[in-house]
């Protein structure tokens, strides 16, 4: 099918805006360009609360929701959302919006994390910081009123491939425990071998230039197939948390992402894959398209079907 009439409103807006091209932008010109496309109020949530924790390879923030009509001191199952933008760009604002959307659907309380960004901090320090909060938010479990034994690890797009990655490395170290992984269009092969880079590549919002650009500033000559990088390499998959999967039909990380869903059920996990028709990567992120709440409310549910929470807003 072609992508959907708003979908194809949002490309031509963004055809029509002058300068040049993201990949011939700096890191900083493309966060100031992000922000400003993704940065929105969100829905009221019962409350926010900012933290900076410290992490093995140094400080980093987390920001703290609590679903519409829950308590200060309720203890509630946690997820822990990890922003996309291509390990270059995105922070707290940017995640601002789904976060406050998935802790009131899942009613539960929602850890966004802002991690280190390349390429000032290229790989590992986003993986680092990412791990570092799952454990984090174990850790200080009780002061959070949240149930470390209800945890689950979420993202979209390179949050998709840091949520990959951290279930493999807490399954390799015998904790913290992950429950359930939401992969929302997720980079699991930063070769970009897969058709649908072709396919797809140019003409919907991320191309394989873009793609490209982003790997080498995280990665800047680093190894591609090592599966902290490319989780998709991991030669096993089993063992790891339940998951949900959600892709999209014009998207150039659409293959990659459903490869990791098949490899994942090959392994003997329990895993959900959902592919959205006529939409593009960011879909998820996009509050004026009807699918995006969709795959909001997909995902919130799911996430609170794992962790034994009961869904629906106050």
């Amino acid at each position: 099918m072609p992508v959907k009439p708003e979908v194809q409103q949002f490309l031509d807006l963004i055809a029509s805006l002058p300068g040049p091209p993201p990949t011939e932008l700096s890191p900083d010109e493309n966060r100031t360009g992000f922000a400003a496309l993704a940065a929105t109020p969100g829905e009221e949530v019962a409350s926010t609360t900012d933290q900076v924790i410290e992490g093995s390879g140094g400080p980093f923030g987390v920001r703290v929701y609590r679903p519409l009509g829950t308590t200060p001191d309720e203890t509630l199952p946690v997820l822990v959302w990890i922003h996309g933008g291509g390990f270059v760009i995105g922070d707290l604002e940017t995640a601002h919006s789904q976060c406050c959307a998935l802790a009131n659907e899942a009613r539960v309380a929602v850890v966004s994390v802002d991690y280190r960004l390349a390429p000032e901090h290229p790989f590992p320090a986003a993986v680092d910081d990412a791990f570092d909060a799952v454990v984090w938010v174990a850790d200080h479990a009780a002061e959070l009123h949240v149930d470390a034994t209800r945890l689950a690890v979420g993202g979209d797009s390179a949050g998709g491939n840091l949520t990959a990655v951290i279930s493999q490395m807490a399954k390799a170290a015998g904790g913290p425990t992950i429950a359930f992984q939401l992969l929302v269009y997720p980079v699991t092969d930063l070769g970009m071998r897969h058709p649908s880079h072709v396919e797809n590549g140019d003409g919907y919002f991320l191309t394989h230039d873009m793609m490209a650009w982003f790997t080498h500033q995280y990665l800047g000559g680093r190894d591609i197939s090592n599966p902290r990088v490319s989780p998709l390499l991991a030669a096993d998959l089993s063992g790891l948390p339940p998951a949900l999967v959600i892709t999209a039909e014009f998207d150039p990380l659409r293959d990659e992402g459903e490869e990791y869903a098949a490899r994942l059920a090959q392994a003997g996990g329990t895993v959900e894959q959902i592919r959205y028709d006529g939409e593009i990567h960011g879909f998820f992120d996009l509050d004026s398209f009807p699918d995006a709440a969709d795959a909001r409310r997909h995902a919130a549910r799911s996430v609170a079907a794992a962790l034994g929470a009961t869904a629906g807003r106050a």
